[in-house]
């Protein structure tokens, strides 16, 4: 790549000399910069004369630099970081990929030599200037630095603080002056990172040399490293503080939960404390209070399956699950179901470990084995409340699931999940558990079983093409499969370079028709789970999750995945 340009340009003039510009319109914007001290390209594209991506082609063409679309274009992280954040901020520009010789620099504005020439100092290599939109770099660079350089600025301040004593540590941890404490700062930064990136989840790991914190983001663990070991104790201490929990207790594992706003959303934090070999490990679940239920219409049922979903849990009694792994999104799930149902007609009893949302009208109870309030103890009060709906969060033994399928024998409505594979083992499950097969044949109305996928980013998805193992694949998945077209993620910014943007849910369901009850009653499990899979319109997980690949939701790659998931469990069973 040539060296840059030293040209000089009136950009005016160039304009004018180009016909896309009036001398009227000129000296419109030049009273505009003068106003405003804009620059006189922005004061042009904001007085809507020349389209921003217009302007920067003609002065790309005039210098012979590159324009670079962002939206198109794979930031890699190794190469941004390059650049200090306080300088890629104050001179507009992003590291964009290694040349020969030098670095591709995507700037606001190319046509500024001193900056090119700081760059150029700061990068100790030759820079090639490119031009890119502005207002698309600031959101990029508020995605790309997301706030590592301040918390590992403020870690090694609070390491300088902590390094002549550990008795320090708690000492300052409950310090009155919260708000400059360099600790309260670094949890603010970390949850504010968190939020930014829609995180679920933030573990923070104690290593002998260095500090591990991870966020999950789409269920992957994104992670930032931290030399500063002796933080750990701070934060966990602080952590210990907000939510209610011993700091002298490091010896034991210890649950609690506590609530902070942060970036104008209320978040829920659920913590976990856990000792390790070298401290004790902390895991945050991020609940976001502010983003209220999701209803039923974005939870990414078929609209088939949503319709006859949302029949059965109007019936007036009766048991349906929810089933999954952990993380699957059964409770959002039966948050939805309730936000439906809840009427001042209904009376609503949930039994819930933990309670994750608030849900007005509804009697939520949290369950507390420490003191003996267990799901079965919740359930069996729940039903001299004269409840019609009642949600128990989950049915984890013999107990809990008989009085559940005696409470939906006997005129209630009970919803709950059960960890299970797929739908259609849901009811050997039960069994499993000691439960007689008449309960579950009299009281058992249907089994939803589901999982989460993630969603392609609609920023950079491109047509995919299958190899033949693919095909053949396909073929065997569903007939005519392989003659479909479909999508893939290549990776930018907006999606961490990962090629999907956040998650959906697949659906697979279940219900019990009077075949199915009579096969049940027999004992006959084979009969049973043919009938169920030969029910008209039953489309299992894989093939949901194919249905959403059709339509460019998600990708191959991610059906692969769910089915050999799947396939996988099956055989343990």
């Amino acid at each position: 790549m040539e060296t840059p340009s030293r040209k000089r340009v009136r950009v005016g003039d160039l304009l004018l000399e180009k016909n896309l510009i009036s001398d009227e319109q000129l000296n419109q914007a030049l009273a505009e910069q003068k106003k405003t001290g804009k620059k006189l390209g922005r004061a042009i594209t904001d007085l809507g004369f020349v389209k921003e991506d217009e302007l920067l082609r003609t002065l790309a063409d005039f210098f012979n630099y590159p324009f670079i679309d962002l939206a198109r274009f794979r930031i890699h992280n190794h190469l941004v970081q390059r650049l200090p954040e306080t300088h890629a901020r104050r001179y507009r520009c992003l590291v964009l990929s290694e040349e020969n010789g030098g670095l591709l620099v995507g700037m606001a504005d190319p046509t500024d030599l001193m900056v090119i020439d700081d760059l150029q100092r700061i990068l100790k290599t030759p820079v090639f200037p490119a031009f890119i939109r502005e207002q698309e770099l600031l959101s990029i660079l508020d995605t790309v630095y997301r706030r590592q350089e301040q918390m590992a600025s403020i870690a090694g301040e609070l390491e300088g603080e902590l390094r002549g004593s550990e008795f320090d540590i708690d000492q300052m941890a409950q310090s009155s002056d919260v708000n400059e404490a360099p600790v309260v700062r670094l949890l603010q930064s970390l949850f504010e990172d968190a939020v930014q990136i829609k995180a679920s989840d933030i573990h923070i790991e104690p290593e002998e040399s260095q500090l591990r914190i991870r966020l999950r983001v789409d269920g992957e663990l994104q992670e930032q490293v931290m030399k500063e070991k002796r933080v750990a104790s701070a934060l966990v201490s602080r952590l210990k503080i907000m939510s209610g929990l011993d700091i002298s207790e490091k010896r034991l594992p210890q649950d609690g939960r506590f609530n902070i706003r942060v970036s104008n959303k209320n978040i829920d934090v659920r913590v976990s404390t856990m000792p390790v070999q070298f401290g004790e490990s902390v895991v945050m679940r991020l609940l976001d209070q502010s983003a209220g239920i999701l209803s039923m219409e974005i939870l990414g049922m078929p609209a088939k399956l949503q319709k006859r979903f949302e029949y059965l849990i109007h019936r007036p009694h009766g048991l349906i699950l929810v089933t999954g792994p952990t993380g699957s999104g059964k409770t959002t799930t039966l948050y939805a179901a309730l936000s439906l149902l809840n009427q001042p007609e209904k009376k609503i009893i949930t039994a819930e470990d933990p309670i994750e949302y608030r849900l007005p009208r509804v009697n939520q109870v949290q369950v507390n084995s420490k003191v003996g309030l267990e799901f079965s103890t919740v359930l069996r009060a729940a039903l001299r409340q004269d409840p019609d709906i009642v949600l128990v969060g989950e049915i984890r033994d013999h107990e809990t699931a008989e009085i559940g399928l005696r409470a939906a024998m006997t005129g209630h409505m009970v919803l709950s999940t059960l960890h299970t594979n797929d739908a259609v083992s849901t009811v050997a499950r039960l069994m499993d558990m000691g439960v007689d097969r008449y309960l579950v044949a009299s009281s058992l109305r249907a089994v939803v079983a589901q999982r989460l996928v993630k969603k392609l980013c609609q920023h950079c998805q491109q047509p995919h093409v299958m190899d033949a193992q693919e095909k053949s694949w396909l073929d065997v998945l569903e007939r005519g499969a392989s003659e479909q077209n479909y999508l893939s993620g290549r990776g930018c910014h907006h999606c961490h370079n990962t090629g999907y943007q956040g998650r959906i849910g697949i659906y697979e369901l279940l219900e019990m028709t009077p075949e199915l009850v009579a096969s049940l009653r027999r004992d006959d499990t084979q009969l049973f789970a043919e009938q169920a899979l030969a029910q008209p319109g039953f489309r299992s997980l894989a093939l949901c999750a194919l249905d959403y690949a059709r339509a460019g939701v998600t990708s191959l790659e991610e059906v692969f995945r769910v089915s050999a998931t799947l396939e996988e469990e099956l055989s343990l069973d």
